[in-house]
Order: structure tokens, then C-alpha cells, then sequence
């Protein structure tokens, strides 16, 4: 299992489409892929789990990745943030 805290970026916060960027991006992936915000545990391959965590610009989220291929999965998560999601 490994972990990591990103800051979200968007300045809209994780609406539809970079919600759907973000699902897109876990799904190619193998492992199980969750991210933690406030007191809620989010899948990270379901939009409406996403979209259900009321993310926001500026807020702090923990990526947590468990499987065979989790180092791929959160490397590319966290680049994928960083680079805004498509915005």
C-alpha cells in the first residue's frame, strides 16, 4: 500500500470533467485506488464517488493505492493532479 497528499489545484474543484479525468486515469489501473478527504473515503473510479466528496480548489486529498500495480497508479494520480486534470 502507499499513500500521498496532493492539494488540488482546479480552480473549480473536482467538477464533472476533471472528475472524469481523474476516474479515467484510475481505471487503468489494476489496484484498488481511494482517496481521503475530511472524514469521507472516496473510490477514485467512480465519478459519482468523486463528485460525492464535494472536493474544492485548495483542499488537501490522501491518494492511497493497493494492489500490484499501486506505485504506477499513484505516480500517475498525482501527476495528473498536478497538471491540473485537462483545465
Amino acid at each position: 500500500m502507499v499513500s500521498q497528499k496532493v492539494v488540488i489545484k482546479n480552480p473549480t474543484g473536482l467538477h464533472l470533467r476533471p472528475a472524469g479525468i481523474l476516474c479515467k486515469e484510475a481505471m487503468q489501473f489494476k489496484s484498488l485506488i481511494t482517496f481521503s478527504f475530511r472524514d469521507s473515503t472516496a473510490n477514485a473510479k467512480s465519478v459519482l464517488s468523486v463528485l460525492g466528496a464535494c472536493v474544492k480548489c485548495g483542499d488537501e486529498v490522501e491518494f492511497v493505492c493497493e494492489g500490484e500495480d499501486e506505485e504506477e497508479a499513484l505516480k500517475a494520480l498525482v501527476t495528473a493532479i498536478e497538471n491540473g486534470l485537462g483545465e
